[in-house]
């Protein structure tokens, strides 16, 4: 059985034994509404002369809140007990967003079903750009496979670091004719801009730039897991998380 983590939703199902496969998997609830917010806490000051100075004083995390349906029992208790057995805050899980499933562009999603894409080169931690380059599959040519677009998010798949599971969202996306710092991609090439910068360096030989299906690693923020009933026996439930890096 395979033990993934994931919070459970249309396309993430779940055992009675937690597994994400095995014996009577169920489909865990849609969402009603989703809520994403990027913080990046920050203190600012100024000098007699108004001049404002503003200092990041910790690191970015990505903050969802997710609200459901009024849900049947048979939707609502495999995803309660899945969110007892986290303990609150105390072990993280993933979530995945339906809006993130797949990039934006269509072509481009296509070309990562059989193909991967990596960066060009090492990216050294603090960069927030990288150009990217085929890591396995059909050559990537952004004017057949066109691009990633602003707004798509990525994770990092590096096999020498597993713990590298910051998720980044597309700020820029520039090409041969259209781009704005050096160096120039070739005509074949996309270069991404992101945020945050990479918590992490990156080999180039040893990383997969992941577009699809992107999974946010997170706590509950709430420490006590509760829910209200009303009178037709509906379960009513709402989560607020935060990404949690290992």
């Amino acid at each position: 059985m395979a033990f993934t983590h994931v919070l459970p939703d249309p396309n993430n199902p779940i055992t009675p034994a937690g597994a994400s496969t095995g014996t009577l998997p169920v489909n865990g609830p849609g969402y009603a509404s989703v809520s994403l917010k990027s913080q990046l806490p920050s203190m600012t000051t100024r000098t007699n002369s108004g001049r404002a100075i503003v200092r990041n004083i910790a690191g970015h995390k990505w903050e969802i809140s997710i609200s459901y349906n009024p849900l049947t029992r048979a939707e609502f208790e495999p995803m309660h007990a899945f969110l007892l057995q986290k303990k609150g805050a105390t072990s993280a899980f993933f979530v995945s967003l339906p809006q993130y499933i797949a990039p934006q562009n269509a072509t481009f999603a296509t070309y990562l079903a059989t193909s991967a894409l990596k960066p060009t080169a090492d990216v050294a931690a603090g960069k927030d750009t990288f150009t990217l380059d085929t890591k396995s599959g059909t050559t990537f040519a952004i004017g057949t496979h066109k691009a990633p677009s602003p707004g798509d998010i990525f994770t990092i798949t590096d096999t020498n670091d597993t713990n590298h599971l910051k998720v980044y969202m597309i700020t820029r996306v520039e090409t041969n004719t259209d781009y704005s710092t050096n160096p120039q991609p070739s005509t074949a090439q996309v270069k991404i801009s992101f945020t945050p910068p990479l918590q992490r360096s990156v080999q180039s030989s040893t990383t997969t730039v992941d577009f699809t299906d992107v999974k946010f690693r997170v706590i509950n923020k709430q420490k006590d897991i509760g829910y209200n009933l009303d009178v037709n026996n509906l379960y009513k439930l709402s989560l607020s998380l935060e990404e949690a890096q290992p």
